[in-house]
């Protein structure tokens, strides 16, 4: 057992996202009949603030089963109470060992401790990253993702996952509004080294609403981290494509 603090989840974001997960609640669901009879995921969620709770009930309601973990899992009742029998509430622990699949929006910064207090359990996961890093509030490793690319800081902290960055570009609020809207649908970066994680990402991805559009392997992902031409563009595909000078 490490002697550090362990993670610990945002607990005023796990309340706040109350309401992400209520207003993504009254979003359509052309994303389960677009996934047909394709095998549903089991996804755990790390993090279950506002992003994490907004993209987590989004994949509820098309048809996977997810859990929502915190070291409180009692505190996030309320948040899987009015989502039906695919969402679950539970530990960091358990929503590692439920799923294949992780989806971790947490402070950049609480990387190498949720390595530090889990690392044995992730290994082999693939993990879905929306963290950004912020120098005011996670120190030096966002000088680090600065200078290094978010998307090989991220797997350095994270090893043996394999890491897609995704979900980082734009607020929950944005992508509750927008999700499986009339086509075109909204684009979402990812970007992976793993063509397996990237293929999983991109399903997880299309059935959460959007369109996904894969930039390239890890090292690519610093062009939409924050500062980055991709950052912030609520865009269709094909113009997020032209941005980012990526073929049709």
């Amino acid at each position: 057992m490490s002697d550090r603090r362990p993670f610990n989840p945002d607990r005023r974001a796990l309340i706040g996202s109350f309401g992400a997960l209520l207003a993504a609640s009254a979003l359509p669901f052309p994303a389960l009949a677009q996934s047909g009879g394709a095998a549903k995921s089991r996804i755990g969620i790390i993090g279950s603030g506002k992003i994490g709770g907004t993209v987590g009930s989004l994949w509820v309601k098309a048809g996977h089963e997810v859990m929502f973990s915190s070291r409180h899992p009692e505190e996030l009742k309320d948040l899987v109470a009015g989502l039906g029998s695919l969402a679950h509430a539970g530990s960091v622990a358990q929503a590692i060992a439920f799923s294949n699949t992780l989806f971790v929006a947490i402070p950049y910064g609480a990387l190498p401790q949720l390595d530090q207090d889990y690392g044995a359990q992730l290994k082999g996961k693939i993990v879905l990253d929306a963290g950004n890093a912020n120098a005011g509030r996670d120190g030096a490793i966002a000088d680090e993702a600065e200078k290094n690319g978010i998307g090989v800081t991220s797997q350095k902290y994270l090893p043996g996952t394999h890491v897609v960055r995704a979900f980082n570009t734009l607020s929950y609020m944005i992508l509750a509004r927008e999700a499986n809207r009339t086509p075109p649908r909204m684009a979402i970066p990812i970007a992976g080294d793993d063509p397996a994680a990237v293929k999983e990402a991109a399903r997880l991805v299309s059935d959460a609403g959007f369109d996904p559009v894969v930039v390239g392997g890890l090292a690519k992902a610093s062009l939409f981290q924050r500062g980055g031409p991709g950052y912030g563009q609520a865009v269709t595909a094909p113009e997020l494509r032209q941005t980012l000078n990526l073929a049709p």
